[in-house]
């Protein structure tokens, strides 16, 4: 559109600018040749050096055959016009200049009261003699030339409006036919990014780029499909793999534990090398155990089985309970203001918070704080160590599953999936864990929770 309008606005423009020089061109070659024409004439029956009266004659005699055009002759001091009224100022001092420096006809065009007028001058010569001193100036309007360039100003501007208009309306279908697939394109792409995997696009008709990007982006997305899909089978296959291995391995593991238990309580009677073969068989058992339900427990979070059973609990009655059940109560500092009461799942809270105090245990240092404060809409457990803190490029790991810091270490205390089990318990409360180093020294894990109390569930 903008190239039409362009090329439209520059070729009036151009043909104005043409017509109106040729308009002009065509009066004034009229003019000088008429006058010219006029004056040589004339010329012939005048005596020089002329008097009043005969310099008055002499300029009226040549304004005779010029039509309405005011002719004034100049000589020395003389002057005489052919109209005594009319305005002599639109002969300017330039084109006196002109004529008599040049000694060959010269013309100018003036305005006047917003008036066009061509003036001509020309000196009066005679064959084989000097200059004469005589000027003649020819004054005529350029009013009807003015109406015509007017004229064509106006057909040239009439003329571009609907040449404007076919250009936009043939930008806009071009467009319209250019920007459909494209918007078609981004509003595709845009459901891919939601997830929608299966959203195609129409190939416009033709071979031409659009209708190969649109081939080449519904072929992109089949394929990408067809992986995605191929990802989510392998998942779910992981996913019920584990699920009915740690179901399998339960009853098994039941009746181990039970064993390793008897043997446990009977060691003091075996020989050493027995009993400690037994006591490292109830260990691993307990270890294993807790291994597979932290496994039972992560594929319910992956099927999504995972449910949430709520009620109104005192926060730091529970925190106390979760220490307590542990023996972790002498070995943790903690503030735990009285009176705060949230709508929470206790058994899952007590599960995030025990794998974070356990972990602070394990891998910082005494003293842990634990601390609870509620404000904002917020309900957040501080967990903090006095140890030497995360690595950088540990902290975006904390929460992996089966991540290990020291790849030296190959076997921990724990599952390796305490911290993870320990956000998955977050979110489903609609929080998140967050983890950071402390500036004095140690790492501190932040539980958030949304701080909901009955009366507002209800609500």
């Amino acid at each position: 559109m903008l190239i039409a309008l362009v090329s439209a606005i520059t070729a009036t423009g151009l043909a104005y600018r043409e017509s109106r020089n040729a308009v002009l061109e065509r009066r004034q070659d009229a003019v000088r040749t008429d006058f010219g024409n006029r004056v040589g004439q004339v010329a012939a029956d005048l005596s020089v050096p002329p008097d009043e009266v005969s310099l008055q004659r002499f300029a009226t005699s040549v304004a005779e055959g010029l039509g309405d055009t005011l002719v004034v002759a100049e000589y020395r001091s003389l002057s005489a016009s052919s109209d005594a009224s009319a305005d002599r100022t639109r002969i300017t001092r330039s084109l006196r200049e002109a004529v008599r420096t040049r000694n060959r006809m010269s013309f100018q065009r003036v305005l006047r009261n917003d008036s066009p007028y061509l003036v001509v001058g020309t000196p009066v010569t005679f064959a084989d003699g000097p200059p004469s001193g005589l000027d003649v100036y020819a004054v005529t309007s350029l009013r009807a030339e003015q109406e015509d360039t007017a004229a064509i100003l106006a057909a040239v501007r009439d003329g571009l409006v609907p040449v404007v208009l076919l250009a936009v309306a043939l930008a806009l279908l071009a467009a319209r036919t250019v920007l459909r697939p494209v918007r078609e394109l981004g509003r595709a792409t845009r459901r891919h990014a939601a997830g929608d995997l299966g959203s195609r696009v129409a190939v416009p008709k033709g071979r031409d780029e659009l209708a190969e990007f649109a081939r080449d982006f519904n072929r992109t997305a089949e394929a990408l499909q067809t992986s995605v899909a191929e990802l989510r089978e392998q998942e779910e296959r992981a996913r019920r793999f584990v699920a009915d291995v740690s179901h399998e391995l339960r009853t098994p593991l039941a009746a181990m534990t039970m064993v390793a238990t008897v043997l446990d309580e009977d060691a003091g009677r075996l020989p050493p090398d027995a009993a400690r073969a037994a006591r490292t068989v109830g260990t691993e058992t307990a270890r294993l155990a807790r291994l597979v339900d932290d496994l039972m427990e992560m594929s319910r979070f992956d099927s999504g089985a995972a449910r949430l059973s709520p009620s109104e609990v005192d926060v730091a009655d529970t925190v106390r309970g979760t220490l307590a059940l542990r023996g972790w109560s002498g070995r943790v500092r903690t503030r735990l203001p009285d009176g705060v009461r949230a709508v929470l799942d206790a058994r899952r809270v007590d599960v995030a918070v025990a794998n974070l105090v356990g972990n602070a245990l394990r891998h910082g240092a005494e003293p842990v704080t634990v601390t609870v404060v509620a404000a904002g809409g917020l309900l957040t457990v501080e967990v903090a160590d006095r140890g030497p803190g995360l690595a950088p490029d540990v902290l975006p790991h904390v929460f992996d599953r089966f991540y290990k810091a020291d790849t030296a270490r190959t076997r921990s205390e724990g599952s390796g999936l305490g911290t993870a089990i320990a956000l998955e318990n977050a979110r489903l409360h609609g929080g998140t864990i967050e983890v950071a180093n402390r500036a004095d020294g140690g790492a501190v894990f932040t539980l958030r929770l949304p701080w909901r109390r009955e009366a507002e569930v209800e609500a």
